[in-house]
């Protein structure tokens, strides 16, 4: 009876072992709960999550704002300020200046949602400066020698409506724009347009144009946004009609797009193409002015060359990325461009094509690519690109 007294009382059990697994998992625990605390980002984690919060979540009615006037005009700084008129519709009034002088100042009314959710309107209206507008000639041939500037002043006022009928797949665009076309001198170090033209050799020189520009665009949309998408793609035609008040320079434009993204292992990569063709007829007896021929070169197109390094009636443009995401907002990209620009439309094939290559990073949201930084590399030179927006 008194053994087994003894073995029942509690004071008298064998301590565990402190060399049993038990003993170390237990050990390990209690130090590592002394060391636990909340996780502190590091220096460039707080900087990306600051521009990120700044450029693409912000809701503060003042931002940043960086659209330049015209392809060219080098590194942008504005502002904009959102003011809401009801629950969905705003009013978006902004404005840059870029180093190279050129101007912009707009405001827009923005309906988007429309139609049961199947409509946006936007109504905008506004006035563009440019100082120092490349022209190079007409063709693919001409020389970087042959630059030459020129001056537009552009004020306007456009509406546009687009609608997806079926939410999905079909789009359809609608609108007008007016808009007067007011040549100025180029500035800059290159000699103004007129100093090596006149208006019989270059159609529009010191024309001042007045338009009426109407547009419809018929296609098949199924990206979850335009401005940054890994999947889906864009399918369609454009059709412009510049009406010219004094009937002097009207034409017409046909643009035919297609955009193409293939995600690849769970959209870890993306290849990305797109192609654009674009072609000009005249209206009558009117000239097509220079300043609106269809034209390659600069940060959204052939990225390794000038802005509107080529212009000519017809343009053929060919471009490919292959998109590598980072984490949630930066994406990086190695790009190939090809193009070429023609007076006639037969001549518009892979023959001769301008092309350029390089590398790129993107900043973006899920649905809108804030900041694009592209290095791109041609036979004229290595271009660097700052631009909002992504390139297709």
């Amino acid at each position: 009876m008194a053994l087994l007294s003894v073995a029942a009382t509690p004071a008298l059990a064998q301590a565990p072992d402190p060399d049993t697994r038990e003993s170390v998992v237990e050990d390990a625990q209690a130090d590592k709960a002394k060391r636990l605390h909340p996780y502190v980002p590091d220096t460039g984690e707080r900087v990306m999550t600051r521009i990120e919060n700044t450029l693409l979540y912000s809701t503060s009615r003042w931002r940043p704002y960086f659209e330049n006037a015209y392809r060219g005009g080098g590194f942008a700084l504005g502002a904009a300020y959102m003011h809401h008129v009801s629950a969905y519709n705003f009013i978006d009034v902004r404005g840059s200046y870029s180093i190279k002088a050129y101007k912009r100042v707009e405001a827009e009314f923005v309906s988007p949602q429309l139609f049961h959710r199947r409509g946006m309107l936007s109504v905008m209206g506004g006035w563009r400066e440019a100082t120092q507008v490349g022209f190079f000639g007409t063709g693919t041939s001409t020389s970087l020698d042959d630059r030459t500037n020129y001056g537009v002043q552009q004020p306007f006022a456009s509406v546009l409506l687009t609608v997806k009928p079926t939410r999905r797949y079909l789009t359809l665009i609608g609108g007008a724009e007016w808009s007067r076309v007011l040549q100025r001198p180029g500035q800059g170090s290159f000699p103004s347009v007129e100093s090596q033209y006149t208006p019989e050799t270059l159609p529009g020189l010191g024309a001042e144009p007045t338009y009426l520009r109407t547009q419809a665009t018929f296609g098949f949309d199924w990206r979850p946004a335009p401005a940054y998408a890994r999947r889906g793609g864009f399918y369609g035609v454009t059709f412009n009609d510049f009406a010219d008040r004094d009937k002097a320079f009207g034409f017409r434009r046909i643009d035919y797009e297609a955009i193409q993204h293939v995600p690849i292992l769970r959209e870890a990569w993306v290849i990305s193409l797109h192609g654009l063709f674009s072609t000009t007829s005249r209206k009558h007896d009117q000239d097509i002015p220079f300043f609106l021929l269809p034209s390659l070169g600069g940060g959204s197109n052939l990225r390794g060359f000038s802005s509107w390094r080529f212009r000519d009636r017809h343009s053929l443009l060919l471009q490919a990325e292959w998109r590598i995401p980072v984490n949630r907002f930066l994406d990086t990209a190695v790009f190939y461009d090809a193009g070429k620009v023609t007076a006639r439309t037969e001549d518009l094939n892979f023959d001769g094509l301008k092309s350029d290559y390089g590398f790129g990073v993107r900043f973006h949201s899920p649905f809108a690519t804030a900041l694009r930084i592209d290095i791109a590399r041609s036979n004229e030179g290595t271009s660097l690109v700052f631009a909002t927006g992504a390139a297709f």
